[in-house]
Parts: structure tokens; sequence; C-alpha cells
């Protein structure tokens, strides 16, 4: 049987079709020979991902991202369809993550798995999420390092002005003769030292003689310790006898006397009552005085002639012996 030109052209034509449609597929990354799933994620931007970009699990590839577009005509978000050709259980709450293949900033996409218990089904949409790349990374640390030296700096160029401004020739001069005290100041503690050990060494066997002194009360005190835990204890007791004591009453029984002598001695001045009219009247005073003189002239004159008031005779007296005299003061 002839095969006409035709026919093989033809086939040669589909064939042709067919490699070319497998090769292009393959380079995106899709496998018409396996069974595919296709997955979807939105994101705020690609990061660097390229189409055919891997998809891996843990490090293992399971897909291709085989196409990239915008969400919608009005959204600057990106939507990535990703395939995957391994037949792997994907939970629904998984995370594709895009994160740095390399140092050189190659983009990978990563699935992190959830903790769901339902799988992706064929055409879901994936959380999208990102890594920052190495060079972020270094960037986020060394900005508040950065933050932090330029602050130093800062700091310093404004230091190093103030001590500029301060450290002036006048201010040298002052730090000089301030050295310059602080030395005589150091001299004069050096010489009172040497005097205070001069002095210490010259009196030497007197300070011996003083501790000794002090060692030898100390000691006086020791054997006589019982001594004065007695004196310590009658102290106590004496103060518990005053305590117990009614100082209170006795205080104001006192106080009470004391004021009333108070209010008789206030009398007497104003010259109330006997004693203050013999304080204070002196002509009760003079005849008292005299009263007491003829008293006592009476009672003289009675011892040296009781006849002249007692008379037991049976005859009368003389008017001689019975006259009075006036006795002579001694």
């Amino acid at each position: 049987m002839k095969i006409s030109r035709e026919l093989r052209i033809g086939v040669f034509g589909i064939v042709t079709l067919t490699l070319f449609i497998i090769s292009v597929n393959f380079i995106k990354g899709k496998d018409l020979f396996h069974r595919n799933r296709t997955f979807y994620a939105v994101y705020d931007a690609t990061s660097g991902i390229q189409d055919a970009a891997p998809v891996s699990v843990s490090g293992l590839e399971i897909g291709k991202v085989t196409d990239m577009r915008f969400l919608s005509k009005n959204s600057n978000k990106i939507l990535l369809e990703l395939t995957v050709y391994k037949d792997v259980f994907i939970p629904s709450n998984s995370i594709a993550r895009i994160f740095s293949l390399d140092l050189l900033g190659t983009k990978n996409i990563e699935i992190v798995f959830g903790d769901s218990k339902t799988e992706a089904l064929d055409g879901d949409t994936l959380i999208g999420g990102s890594q920052m790349s190495l060079s972020e990374e270094v960037n986020k640390q060394v900005a508040p390092i950065k933050l932090k030296a330029e602050n130093l700096l800062s700091s310093l160029d404004t230091m190093v002005t103030v001590l500029q401004s301060v450290f002036n020739s006048e201010t040298r001069r002052n730090l000089d003769a301030s050295f310059k005290s602080i030395r005589a100041t150091l001299g004069n503690l050096e010489s009172t030292s040497y005097n205070m050990d001069t002095l210490v060494y010259g009196q030497r066997k007197r300070l011996e003689r003083i501790m000794f002194n002090i060692e030898s009360i100390t000691e006086n005190f020791r054997k006589n310790d019982e001594n004065i835990s007695n004196i310590l204890a009658n102290f106590s007791l004496l103060s518990d006898t005053i305590a117990k004591a009614n100082l209170a009453g006795t205080i104001a029984n006192v106080n009470n006397v004391l004021t009333r002598v108070d209010a008789i001695t206030t009398k007497i001045d104003k010259g109330e009552g006997t004693i203050g009219l013999l304080v204070n009247d002196q002509k009760l005073y003079d005849n008292l005085n005299k009263s007491a003189a003829q008293l006592n002239a009476l009672i003289e004159d009675m011892k040296i002639n009781p006849y002249r008031y007692v008379n037991f005779s049976v005859f009368p007296p003389s008017k001689k012996r019975m006259g009075y005299e006036e006795p002579v003061a001694e």
C-alpha cells in the first residue's frame, strides 16, 4: 500500500505540532502525561518570581509556576498559577510562600502545610505569603545599627564641640592651677601623715598604758559582772516599786497642801487673821510686846513678893509691905 505524499506531510505536521505543544508545556512545567492539579495564590508583589519557578514542599520539587497575571484589570495584585504534578496531600489552609532559593536571589514557591484535615482541591486558592530576601533581611538588621551609628556620630560631634568650647585657654589655666592646688594639698597631707606617725611613735608608751588601763577596766567589769547584775536587779526592783507606788496621788496631795500654804501666806500678806495682823499691824505687835513685858514683870514680882498676892497671916500685913514697887529690869 502506497502512502501518498500529502498524508505523510499531514502526519509529519501533526507529530511536529504535538511535539511543539508538549515542549512548550514542559518548559512551562506542565506534564501532559501525568494528572496535574492547579492551585492559585494572590500576592501584593511577585518579589522577583519567574515563570516555571519551582514549587516545592520541604525542599522537594512538586510542581512549577505556570502562569502570572494581574488579579483583575482594576487591581495591582498578582495571581500566580501553580501546577502540582506530584500526588501530595495539601491541606486547604496551606500557605504558598515566596522565598529566596539561594544567595543570588533566585525565588521559589514553598508550600507550607496547614493543620486542616481537608485537602485542597484542584482550582482552589491557597494563602499567599512571602519571605524577605537575604538583602532585605540584612537591610532590616543593619538599619537599626546604622541609625544608632548615626546618632552616635551626632553625639560625638556634639561632645567634641562642647569640649572645644569648654577647654579653652582660660579653662586650661584654671585646670593647671587646680592641679597645682591638688599637688600642694597632697604635700600637706603627706606632711600631716608624717607628723601623725611621729606623734604616734613618740606617744607609743603612753598609748600602751592607756590600752592596758582599758584592758584592766574591761577585766574588772568582767570580774564584777555578778555585782553589776545585782545592782541592775536592785534598780529594776526600785523602779518597779516606784512604778507601783501611788505617785500620782502623793503628788496631788502635795500640790493640794502647797495650794493651801500659798493661800495662807496670801492671807498673811494681806493682813487677814491673827497671824496676818501680827505680821502686818505694827501697833498690835508693840502692844503685844508691851503686854508680854508687863506679864513678865508681874510674874517676877510674884516670885519676889508672893505674900502680896497670897496671905496666910492672922494679922494683916502692913501697908508698907503691901505697897507695889516697879521691879528694876536687869
